[in-house]
């Protein structure tokens, strides 16, 4: 090969490589692919997340009150807001300067440079952290508008949402709900007789004693008028509105249901439920956590109730049976007055809902829960396995809003290390004594060697 040919073929390659280079750069440009390899894939939107944002269709702003100089800050709450604007072309992220805009920052109560606000349909909600956890929690609560309520009754001996000294209350749960951007409240019937109209969900949590005829009558009318309605039923206390039960089609058996086993499960009591998988339900598709009830009842559709379909929610396997008798020694055996299992322990009501008195209005969906048991929400047991996230299923789905189902964002799990004290003293020997001590044996070893030759 001549010079010149060798020079042509340098020229030659040159250029390929070059093109080459730009044909990567370019295609680095155009098409983008990221791996998250981290446990629990906390650099990426869980589903859960993107479940949400699809719920919300208006554009989303961000707005970070970060002085103009603070670059570590701006880049920081970039990557963080980034992973969003992937999955949703119209969020936006917008820098201020808080001394540039004070007004802007005093209208969104902001107090502090490094805030965010994020805006939604004219609503803001402030951030603690620009976490995965704390965004997707800040959207659920905007992505709700109106006034609609959840509305617990008191007055009966009901569960209270005010006492927290009282551990069979719900009162966390009513934080929780709050959390969620629901608005609770708790309404005595004989104080104020009258449900308030903006009532999403009423809830009947296992009344004590037996609710006065007037407060049943207007539980009736809420329900015949369209209304929503959560009904908890212990099986230590009247069901309180047998009237109720019958327009709603369901007869709520007496008794326990028992669980021979118990023991294996370890559980304590054979009364105790532990629920594992669930019947094809709205509210539970998706829930792949074990559920606790404590001392729970049964009940049954009787089919007489016109235009509701009754779908069951929670039920027990064939060995368990309903206990007629006293269970509190603990030692249960199965009698011939005992109802067979399987049993219904839970189950939803649907029906299409047309207002009577305006021919021009569209039918909506009109929901009713019922479950044999309130403590399961009590702050005893609320943080027990999965019994949160069902309540929140439960509200969500009679409040009609399907869309925020099992949105439960989940930590990662290594986010903190943890070393063990003899594992501490093992690192810290190593490299303060093991490490020099090698080092220095290295070094006289090669000096000696070489004072040999």
């Amino acid at each position: 090969m001549t010079k010149k040919q060798t020079l042509i073929n340098q020229l030659a390659t040159g250029v390929l490589f070059v093109a080459a280079l730009s044909m990567v750069g370019w295609l680095s440009m155009r098409y983008r692919t990221e791996l998250d390899w981290t446990a629990g894939k906390r650099n990426s939107v869980s589903e859960a997340s993107v479940k949400l944002l699809k719920a919300m269709p208006d554009p989303i702003q961000f707005i970070a009150f970060v002085p103009s100089g603070d670059a570590d800050i701006r880049n920081s709450l970039q990557f963080d807001i980034e992973r969003y604007k992937r999955l949703k072309s119209n969020i936006t992220l917008k820098f201020v300067d808080p001394s540039a805009q004070p007004k802007l920052a005093r209208d969104l109560n902001v107090t502090a440079a490094g805030e965010v606000v994020v805006e939604y349909q004219g609503r803001h909600e402030a951030l603690n952290a620009t976490t995965e956890q704390e965004i997707s929690t800040a959207l659920q609560r905007l992505s709700y508008s109106g006034e609609q309520w959840v509305v617990f009754l008191e007055g009966e001996g009901e569960r209270s949402i005010d006492n927290d000294a009282d551990q069979t209350s719900l009162t966390k749960f009513a934080d929780v709900l709050r959390g969620k951007g629901l608005k609770v409240q708790a309404l005595n019937l004989v104080k104020m007789p009258k449900i308030p109209d903006n009532t999403s969900v009423l809830v009947l949590a296992s009344p004590s004693s037996r609710l006065l005829p007037g407060e049943v009558k207007m539980i009736q009318d809420y329900v015949d008028q369209g209304g929503n309605l959560l009904w908890l039923a212990d099986p230590d206390y009247p069901t309180g509105a047998d009237a109720l039960a019958r327009d709603l089609g369901v007869t709520w058996q007496n008794g326990y249901a028992i669980f021979p086993d118990y023991k294996i499960i370890g559980t304590g009591n054979p009364g105790f439920y532990a629920a594992t998988d669930y019947p094809p339900n709205p509210v539970t598709q998706g829930l792949d956590q074990v559920t606790l009830f404590p001392l729970v009842r049964s009940l049954v559709a009787d089919g007489k109730s016109v235009g509701w379909n009754a779908q069951p929610l929670l039920t027990t396997n064939e060995a368990s049976w309903l206990a007629t008798g006293d269970i509190s020694s603990g030692v249960v055996e199965k009698t011939s007055k005992d109802i067979p299992g399987p049993l219904n322990i839970g189950m939803t009501l649907t029906r299409d809902y047309k207002d009577p008195k305006d021919a021009k209005a569209k039918s909506r969906p009109q929901r009713v829960a019922l479950i044999g048991d309130a403590d399961f929400l009590s702050n005893t047991f609320l943080g027990q396995l999965g019994n949160q996230q069902l309540g929140i299923n439960l509200v969500q789905w009679l409040a009609s809003h399907d869309a925020q189902l099992n949105i439960d964002i989940k930590k990662a799990p290594d986010t903190s290390l943890y070393i063990p004290p003899w594992a501490l003293i093992m690192i810290c020997g190593g490299f303060v004594l093991v490490l020099p001590l090698l080092l220095i044996g290295g070094g006289i070893t090669r000096w000696v060697m070489r004072r040999r030759r």
